[in-house]
């Protein structure tokens, strides 16, 4: 104890010797939210920020924060405009992003006559023997919600092997040529965890769904690395410009050596908690762990991502009834429970933190299960925070942590499991997005007393269950405001449907799940989601207070400027370097 006593003593030297060091920046004049208190729901604003060495040095009055003023100090006028932290996006993709925007981009079109027009494009500019990829495409934005075929593809690919995803990704439509390349024929067994469609005859229809989908790809050539590196840097270009800071990532291992050239280059533009994949060896996962820093703030690897199942728009998540519009069909579960159990229980056991997608209830069961088994079986782990004593006194507290497992997605959940989310310590990571597009037909799908507990944010934070919010980029647009939108509504963007409004959420839970609980969601808690003193100097400057705006109005929402560490890497109206 007086070993720690003599450590925080000199702590608290060190820090009011740093008191009088000048600011690298003082950004003044401005409605800034440092943070939100849902205990009190009382917002704490100031009107000025001090930034040095990429962290926030001071927060105040602008005449406060004067005395930080130096000869080299930068100040920025921010003339009134309305200052949050940095949105975090607890889930997201960000190579996908990248390639779909680089390849066939099918994303939004209204029918099939539409995606067929862009695919023939495609296939005219495209190279002899070149394969045509991409995706995003959505058959219930179209008027039949009829499912393509290989034929309505062989129309138009002009003899191209063609494999485009659907826009959630747990489908697929390939043409007469990708399933040949595959050697997928009428007597291909469907792998664990996956389908290939067939007609009445047995022939494959071209729709492959969840993991029959790498029966496929393994054929596809992998993007140049030139390729790989354009489509990373756009998509990490649109985060910055919607004003996301942070994103928590879930691509190929490839993805992330281009991110590690890019911060040896000086052009990261937001920081990257990258995911690695649950099914992997644990020999590969320990390696993959010990590549990169743990404690690089910019980029580092972290928890591990498996899928329980797949999407309720595909209607391959796994539901513990069927499908109310598709009767013989309870979706796609990807374990066995006992093979599940024992790989959580092996890599709890190594260290690691889990995330499991499941959007059906019988999935979210399953995940809650192996999480159960898992419990108790990794170390234990602390952190170090400051914090102040009774007597005023800045002091070091070590905090125990669990190991934070989450559920991305939680989407349909049994109302008996949000009290074992809260008895386990899950976190819900979820999509508010989502039920802009899902609501049209999400009642259809399930039923009305299933639908009652879809997408319940309100019923987590009521079962005392910590919530992170994300887009899960690309299967939705990376801006946050849409998510904003649909937290405090649950309206569709139109303002002409509304689905379940008693789990709507205030403004102020789902800016704190946008920022804080994202934060807390990767351990990042005590350096993100807030502008106060030793936190990372992340914000964003936006056109208008979306906390006091209506909320229709946070749809329109601009970002002016993005700041990671202190460095402004988006300004509207400039064009980047």
């Amino acid at each position: 104890m007086k070993t720690l006593a003599f450590f925080c003593s000199l702590l608290v030297a060190a820090a009011s010797a740093q008191t009088n060091i000048p600011a690298d920046a003082i950004y003044y004049h401005g409605n800034i939210l440092t943070g939100v208190d849902l205990e009190s729901a009382q917002p704490q604003r100031v009107s000025a920020i001090a930034v040095r060495g990429g962290l926030i040095v001071g927060t105040g009055s602008d005449a406060d924060l004067k005395k930080l003023q130096g000869p080299s100090t930068k100040m920025v006028d921010l003339g009134g405009a309305f200052v949050m932290p940095g949105f975090n996006d607890a889930h997201a993709h960000l190579g996908d992003a990248g390639r779909i925007k680089l390849s066939v981009d099918v994303t939004g079109v209204k029918s099939l006559t539409e995606m067929q027009t862009r695919v023939k494009s495609a296939a005219k500019a495209a190279a002899p023997g070149a394969w045509l990829t991409g995706g995003g495409w959505d058959h219930t934005l179209w008027q039949s919600k009829t499912l393509p075929t290989k034929a309505d593809l062989d129309k138009v690919t002009e003899g191209h092997p063609a494999f485009l995803v659907r826009v959630d990704g747990h489908i697929a439509i390939g043409n007469t040529a990708a399933l040949a390349a595959a050697e997928i024929t009428k007597t291909t067994p469907d792998p664990q965890g996956g389908k290939i469609d067939r007609d009445a005859n047995g022939e494959a229809t071209g729709i492959i769904r969840e993991t029959a989908q790498a029966l496929i790809d393994k054929h596809i050539p992998p993007p140049s690395p030139a390729l790989r590196r354009r489509g990373i840097e756009l998509a990490l270009a649109d985060a910055v410009e919607h004003g996301v800071t942070s994103v928590q990532d879930f691509s190929d291992w490839q993805d992330f050596l281009v991110y590690e050239q890019l911060e040896k280059e000086g052009k990261l533009p937001a920081r990257v908690s990258e995911w690695l994949p649950f099914n992997d060896s644990l020999d590969q996962l320990k390696q993959m762990r010990k590549h990169h820093p743990a404690d690089d703030p910019m980029l580092h690897t972290s928890m591990l991502k498996g899928f329980m199942d797949g999407s309720l728009g595909s209607r391959t998540a796994a539901l513990k009834a069927p499908y109310s519009d598709d009767p013989g069909n309870s979706g796609i579960p990807r374990y066995q429970q006992a093979q599940l159990n024992q790989m959580a229980i092996e890599r709890a056991q190594a260290g690691f933190q889990m995330g499991f997608h499941a959007i059906g209830d019988r999935a979210v069961s399953m995940a809650l299960d192996a999480f159960a088994a898992a419990q108790g079986s990794g170390p234990l782990k602390t952190t170090m925070q400051p914090m102040r004593a009774p007597n005023g006194r800045r002091i070091i507290h070590a905090t125990l942590l669990g190991p934070r497992n989450r559920i991305e997605h939680s989407q349909v959940v049994d109302p008996a499991d949000f009290a074992r989310y809260k008895q386990l310590g899950v976190i819900a990571s979820m999509q508010p997005n989502h039920l802009l597009t899902d609501m049209a037909w999400a009642e259809q799908r399930l039923g009305s007393q299933r639908a009652r507990y879809a997408y319940a944010w309100k019923s987590f934070l009521d079962a005392g269950v910590p919530l992170a919010f994300g887009t899960d980029y690309p299967v939705e647009p990376i801006t946050p405001f849409r998510g904003m939108y649909a937290a405090v509504t649950r309206m569709n963007e139109a303002g002409t449907q509304t689905y379940f409004p008693e789990e709507k959420l205030t403004i102020w839970q789902a800016l704190y799940a946008y920022t804080q609980g994202s934060a807390y969601a990767e351990f990042g808690e005590s350096k993100k989601g807030k502008l106060a003193n030793g936190y990372y100097a992340d914000f964003v400057v936006l056109d208008r207070d979306i906390t006091s705006v209506a909320p229709p109005e946070i749809l329109k929402t601009q970002v002016l400027r993005t700041v990671v560490s202190g460095q402004t890497v988006y300004q509207a109206g400039v064009k980047a370097r």
